[in-house]
């Protein structure tokens, strides 16, 4: 299992960085299929997919407005168009809702609808932080903030961790780890400012702001991986999916990176570009 999850780790790492060095349309399309696969999964989870391989209409207005939304994402710059473009999802599903009523019940529509909000949407933070400028070394916050968290919180806890975080959600995580990983990630994030990002942003001294990306979205990556535990517990399963041999799904290696990408889009937004 220890190789299979390595040799798995490794191939996402030469994927991230393949697309994200290159960005634009091949970024776009790699988070479009994180995005329907996510969602797929997370219907999977809620009991609201159809049954074998056949899609409900539930499944396929969330399918169809997330294509819209990355297309818009894509081919426009004014980003009040995917603020429209998630009210528009919502007015589809109560479209569904009214016209086959009684079929589905509001809780299943809600439901639909946050699946949409929760990873496909969250997830297109990673390509808005690289169409900022210098995103292509900002973005790399989003992955400092998440992967590295979690691997220091894992050896801390590992070695320290005594007092336990949510026992009755997360048993083996502790308060010693969770500190440990935002310390790591805002240690990491101090290196690489001050290494990488600083001889490129000449005009201001980026280190302390990447200290505090880095220790902000460490909190979140944890709240987020809790988040996507939480549901796995709610409704009774282990693992989201299977496409990542070794770790499960999408929504179970990148449930972390989904709630840290917007926040890290906001701090850098703020912090670096306003």
């Amino acid at each position: 299992m220890f190789k299979t999850r390595l040799i798995s780790s490794i191939v996402l790492v030469i994927i991230a960085l393949v697309t994200i060095l290159q960005g634009g349309y091949l970024l776009a399309a790699v988070l479009l299929f994180l995005a329907l696969v996510a969602y797929r999964e997370l219907m999977r989870a809620c009991k609201l997919s159809g049954e074998g391989k056949k899609c409900n209409g539930l499944e396929m207005t969330g399918y169809a407005g997330i294509v819209v939304y990355y297309l818009l994402m894509t081919f426009t710059t004014e980003r009040i168009y995917l603020f429209l473009a998630v009210i528009m999802i919502l007015a589809a599903f109560m479209f569904l809702y009214v016209f086959t009523f009684p079929k589905y019940r509001a809780e299943q529509v809600m439901c639909a609808f946050f699946n949409v909000a929760y990873a496909p949407v969250m997830l297109s933070c990673i390509y808005l932080v690289r169409s900022l400028p210098y995103g292509v070394y900002s973005v790399w916050m989003i992955f400092i903030s998440s992967w590295i968290c979690d691997t220091c919180a894992y050896a801390v806890g590992i070695l320290f961790g005594k007092h336990k975080m949510v026992p009755r959600l997360s048993p083996k995580k502790s308060i010693e780890g969770a500190v440990g990983g935002v310390v790591g990630s805002a240690l990491v994030g101090a290196l690489y400012g001050y290494f990488i990002v600083e001889p490129v942003i000449t005009e201001q001294k980026v280190t302390w702001v990447f200290v505090l990306i880095s220790a902000v979205g460490a909190v979140i990556s944890q709240i987020g991986d809790l988040t996507a535990s939480a549901i796995k517990r709610n409704h009774e399963i282990k693992d989201y999916g299977k496409l990542i041999p070794g770790h499960g799904g999408v929504m179970d290696r990148f449930d972390s990176v989904i709630f840290t990408a917007p926040m890290i889009y906001l701090l850098v937004f703020v912090f670096i570009h306003g």
